[in-house]
């Protein structure tokens, strides 16, 4: 951790307001020429006098080199005139900057490298990209340590590049470190970057969030044709998908650049909310969390036993449209409308009990058991209280037509539910069509469930939901889906079922669609009243493979996730 202090600093630090920016802009070829770019827009965004600029991955150079000396020639040097000109506009314009490089190492190595200047024009912070995407492990070397975090007078600031921000691991371990503000530099086409996975970062750790994206080709003019009959991914997706932005920990994107121009994006924000993680119940999404649950994310990644799951299953979400005795009785109903191709039905958590009526939640799991004897190949889930060692449980179960097939206790405390007995073990159940989890809705809030259940091998997982805020719905949701290429079934009103496109791996031919921008963004289907039915394609939970050496479980950064299973202090 890295201190940062001058005196203009301390006045900010007064008004209680900290100014950030994003800047969005195209690199070419000639680092010269981008270095004249990158403090061109300093210089534009210092009209607004931030304390803190983003500048956006690969300002150097972008990332498309003809061999590996190439690559090492275009790269910059720590010490070298290029990071010196930053480091000196920082001190002109008395600001924080964040930018990233290809940056050449000591051991003749490159690393794809975000740096923060003071100020003062001194180096503060060093963050080596955790996860290479496709054609970047070719020329450079993964991060084999945590990127430093600063210690500045309006607040602790952590920066990452890209890739890092797509999956949950390095900014959750940043905010464990007790980040407020994120920093993260992008390169990217894809346009469920700043529609998805970006944003779901700032809300999942309660922190703030400062991404600043490319425009312009991201590969050179004079190829871009052929790169684009080769990879099948149109020219016109083959540049800068912009929409640089700025989230708070609520979920509010207060500011975002448009798509394909040049833009200097800020806002004014008070690091101090960073500091609440605690969300509308009142539960501390940190002091609840169960680090000794989640060893598998730090360990070295092994080939998951899972039985190959069928192409496709339906599934579908039940929602009484009442409460109590009466949800238990339009039970009947919903599941003569469901189709015989459905295989598993989902019903909110404790869709027709209270959380004291556990007496009688054995009397519903019979009830559910004696409705599926007509319909002896569905299966049921929901979450119903349980007697569990030291009181009651909220536990997740299935149940056939003979009864309780499978039972998830919930794993994380929470303020909504006293006297709640928790868990030690999130497992897995096979059922004939593939590897399923099911979690409770309290649960499915931490990014880590979802990740365990991916690790575990699980096509599918199942979740009795509650209502929910509106940043769940539009991105932690489909962001766990995404992120582990994994269904998702949450069940609730205004519920939604996450499916998995076929077509994934990044440069192979894709046959039911062509690229249109999205890599990895799920489809969604929003719950109705009552029933709604979904065909999930199960088999692409199979294919983790978003690029070329970029398997979304086995390259995962598991080496430098430490700070996910680790006791905090107190």
């Amino acid at each position: 951790m890295q201190n940062a202090n001058n005196e203009r600093d301390h006045q900010k630090v007064s008004e209680g307001k900290t100014r950030v920016a994003a800047l969005q802009f195209a690199s070419g070829t000639d680092v010269g020429e981008n270095l004249v770019t990158c403090l061109r827009m300093i210089d534009e965004a210092a009209v607004h006098c931030p304390d803190v600029m983003v500048l956006p991955e690969f300002c150097n150079h972008i990332s498309w080199y003809e061999d590996a000396d190439h690559a090492w020639r275009v790269a910059v040097e720590l010490e070298g005139s290029f990071l010196e000109a930053v480091a000196a506009r920082a001190r002109q314009h008395d600001c924080y900057i964040v930018i990233n490089v290809s940056l050449r190492n000591t051991d003749g190595l490159i690393t794809v490298t975000s740096l923060m200047y003071s100020p003062c024009g001194a180096r503060l912070a060093r963050a080596d990209k955790q996860t290479l995407m496709g054609h970047e492990n070719t020329w450079f070397t993964r991060a084999d340590t945590v990127g430093d975090v600063v210690d500045a007078p309006f607040g602790k600031v952590g920066i990452f590049p890209c890739r890092d921000g797509v999956t949950f691991e390095t900014p959750r371990c940043l905010a464990l470190r007790g980040v407020q503000l994120f920093c993260d530099s992008l390169n990217s086409f894809a346009l469920d970057e700043a529609s998805l996975h970006v944003p779901a970062r700032a809300p999942e750790n309660r922190c703030f969030l400062v991404a600043a994206n490319k425009v312009g080709p991201l590969i050179p003019a004079n190829v871009l044709e052929a790169v684009s009959a080769e990879t099948h991914i149109p020219v016109k997706f083959l540049y800068g998908a912009g929409e640089s932005q700025i989230v708070s920990p609520a979920g509010e994107v207060l500011a975002r650049g448009p798509r394909d121009e040049e833009a200097v994006v800020w806002a004014d924000i008070e690091l101090e909310q960073a500091l609440d993680k605690r969300r509308e119940d009142g539960t501390d999404i940190v002091a609840s969390r169960r680090p000794e649950i989640y060893t598998e994310i730090a360990e070295a990644p092994e080939q998951a036993q899972a039985t190959e799951p069928v192409a496709s299953a339906q599934v579908a979400t039940l929602v009484p449209s009442s409460s109590g005795k009466a949800a238990l009785a339009e039970l009947p109903d919903l599941i003569s409308r469901i189709s015989s191709e459905t295989r598993v039905a989902v019903l909110p958590e404790m869709f027709c009990l209270s959380w004291e009526e556990v007496d009688f939640a054995v009397d519903v799991i019979d009830a559910l058991a004696a409705s599926l004897q007509e319909r002896r190949d569905l299966l049921l889930c929901t979450s119903l209280p349980l007697p569990a060692a030291g009181g009651s449980a909220l536990a997740a179960v299935l149940v056939g037509a003979d009864g309780l097939v499978f039972r998830q206790d919930q794993l994380h405390a929470n303020a909504r539910l006293p006297g709640l007995s928790l868990a030690d073990e999130f497992k897995f159940c096979e059922v004939e069509w593939g590897r399923v989890c099911i979690c409770t809705a309290d649960d499915m809030r931490y990014p880590e469930i979802a990740k365990l259940a991916a690790i575990k091998g699980a096509h599918l997982l199942l979740v009795p939901g509650v209502p929910h805020p509106d940043w769940e719905a539009a991105w932690a949701l489909p962001s766990r889906a995404a992120e582990n290429r994994m269904c998702v079934v949450y069940s609730s009103e205004h519920g939604q079922i996450a499916n998995l496109t076929a077509d994934f791996t990044l440069m192979t031919s894709w046959r039911e669609r062509s690229f249109d921008g999205y890599i990895n963004q799920p489809l969604i289907t929003r719950v109705r009243a009552s029933v709604t039915e979904v065909q999930l394609n199960l088999g692409a939970a199979a294919n983790k493979l978003m690029s070329e050496q970029t398997d979304l479980i086995a390259d995962r950064p598991w080496h430098l996730s430490g700070g996910i299973v680790a006791e905090l202090a107190e």
